[in-house]
């Protein structure tokens, strides 16, 4: 009996997830078939939003869009782990089968440092984010404004990535150094 139970809380669950995500889209947002975002899941600015299919959010992702003219785009398949923040305030754009882990903050701004200008009115300064496809991000990774994380690439966890990564690298630390690449003679 526990385990039909289970089963129905989880086939519940998967229903309201893919109900949240079609009133995200009733909202502007592109949602493609099989989307899933679980509760406590936030949008700001829909609009501005395109999400590939089959793609899922765990709970408390934060997708932070703080301009009507920004764009986060997600690819098809893509996992994007609970309690995970974009911050958009131009561009920031995922491709297709990337893994998320949980608490990441992937941001493409920041505020400017210009000194004759007070910290609390300085503009932000923004340079778009591409993370490519099959890249596998660690738990508490941060991206930061500017990069591009090349496709195959996986960044190890607590990262914090400041500058490009190159298609297939393994990178960790802060800042985020290259450590290896992958190839065909990994252990599985």
């Amino acid at each position: 009996m526990p385990h039909k139970l289970e089963r129905l809380s989880e086939l519940f669950g998967l229903a309201i997830g893919r109900t949240r995500a079609r009133v995200f889209a009733l909202r502007g947002a592109s949602i493609g078939p099989k989307a899933l975002l679980a509760s406590g899941c936030r949008v700001a600015r829909p609009g501005c939003l395109q999400i590939g299919e089959r793609f899922v959010a765990e709970e408390w992702v934060y997708m932070k869009i703080v301009a009507d003219s920004a764009s986060l785009v997600f690819g098809s398949h893509v996992f994007v782990g609970r309690g995970t923040e974009f911050d958009v305030i131009e561009c920031v754009r995922i491709g297709d089968h990337v893994v998320i882990a949980p608490g990441c903050f992937i941001t493409d701004h920041n505020h400017g440092t210009a000194p004759e200008i007070r910290i609390d009115q300085q503009p932000c300064v923004s340079r778009p984010v591409t993370i490519g496809s099959d890249v596998w991000l660690g738990t508490g990774v941060v991206v930061l404004p500017g990069v591009t994380i090349g496709d195959g690439a996986v960044v190890g966890a607590k990262s914090v990535v400041n500058r490009n990564v190159p298609p297939m690298a393994v990178v960790a630390g802060n800042p985020a150094k290259l450590i290896r690449y992958r190839d065909n003679h990994e252990s599985k």
